[in-house]
């Protein structure tokens, strides 16, 4: 992670709330601080936000089967769909 001077000044605010960003961040477990080496993004953290946006996306999936059970569409229908946009190409 960048310095929290180097942050501040990058998104022009106060050290003092950049320093607070990152507190916070250590206290939930997403960065760790090494002193004299700096601060990193703790690996515990990549779990955690695997499962954050795991979340997410099923929130987001329930949505959507949702609106497909309200026009009719058939578990296989939406199944197709979300494959044919799954297999899209990335630009």
């Amino acid at each position: 992670m960048p310095s929290i001077r180097h942050l501040a000044r990058e998104l022009k605010v106060s050290v003092i709330t950049t320093k607070r960003a990152y507190d916070d961040l250590e206290a939930q477990g997403f960065l760790s601080t090494t002193p004299g080496k700096g601060t990193f993004v703790s690996l515990a953290s990549r779990d955690r936000l695997r499962e954050v946006a795991l979340s997410q996306i099923e929130q987001r999936l329930s949505e959507a089967v949702d609106a497909a059970r309200a026009i009719g569409l058939t578990a296989q229908e939406l199944w197709e769909i979300t494959k044919t946009l799954y297999e899209e190409e990335q630009p």
